[in-house]
């Protein structure tokens, strides 16, 4: 009986561990959809920039006719950061825009809605007569479902796990294990896309000389959550498959 003790606590033990990683995995790609810190942009004199431009940066920036050169300029001029649901810039938090620079600056955000997550990209940013770009186009689409499927695809698994406590099987661990391996998928692509889409985007639109870019901590949270997808995954799988051929084997034996 401690043989089979012992294959019971090693499988147990499995899939803890495949439910902490799963856990935190869902926790980091929920933290980086929410947050606004997908890429960055640090301008060397942003107050300065803001007070020369005036007040027509935000009301540009705000409106709803803001094309995508129109908030890419200001978000490369105010230290603006971009996420998958909003972009922000950071401006003089004075009122009197005609007043000399000041160091006391706020942050400003403006959500992108549901059109704009689906609206075309055009080959020349800005220029609606230029043709679509769709490459850009289908890549922007793509980072803003595939998080959600991501998403739902850890959460059907976790209902699947629930099914297998209650019916004290661990054989259906095996879907919760391809269901997160297909999340990790999902959340690969999404990174995939989101870097091809920034990158195609400075290609249209250089960065200035006074401007330098980077991916922020929301993306990075999105990129460790990929491989703790699929560690969670081969853990189900292994746990599931292994503990099913020692339960065929024990019982051909006893058979025997």
């Amino acid at each position: 009986s401690q043989p089979g003790a012992m294959m019971d606590n090693r499988f147990a033990t499995a899939l803890v561990i495949a439910c902490v990683l799963s856990l935190i995995s869902t926790i980091y790609m929920a933290a980086s959809i929410g947050t606004d810190f997908w890429y960055e942009y640090h301008t060397l004199s942003p107050a300065e920039n803001v007070t020369e431009a005036g007040r027509s940066i935000w009301e540009e920036f705000v409106s709803k006719d803001a094309d995508e050169k129109t908030y890419t300029d200001a978000l490369f001029r105010c230290n603006g950061t971009v996420g998958l649901w909003r972009r922000c810039i950071t401006v003089p938090k004075n009122s009197h825009w005609y007043s000399p620079p000041e160091t006391d600056m706020t942050t400003n955000c403006i959500s992108f809605s549901l059109s704009d997550q689906f609206v075309e990209k055009y080959v020349e940013p800005g220029n609606h007569n230029s043709g679509t770009d769709f490459n850009r186009t289908y890549l922007w689409r793509l980072q803003f479902l595939l998080p959600f499927v991501s998403i739902g695809l850890m959460c059907f698994g976790a209902l699947i796990g629930l099914c297998a406590c209650a019916c004290r099987s661990l054989y259906p661990a095996i879907a919760t294990g391809v269901l997160h391996f297909l999340a990790g998928l999902c959340t690969l692509g999404l990174v995939g896309c989101y870097v091809a889409g920034i990158e195609l985007l400075h290609r249209k639109l250089p960065l200035p000389e006074d401007v330098r870019g980077e991916f922020g901590w929301s993306f990075c949270l999105a990129c460790v959550s990929a491989p703790l997808q699929f560690m969670a995954a081969a853990l189900f799988i292994w746990a599931a498959r292994t503990n099913r051929k020692e339960f065929t084997l024990l019982k051909a034996y006893r058979v025997a």
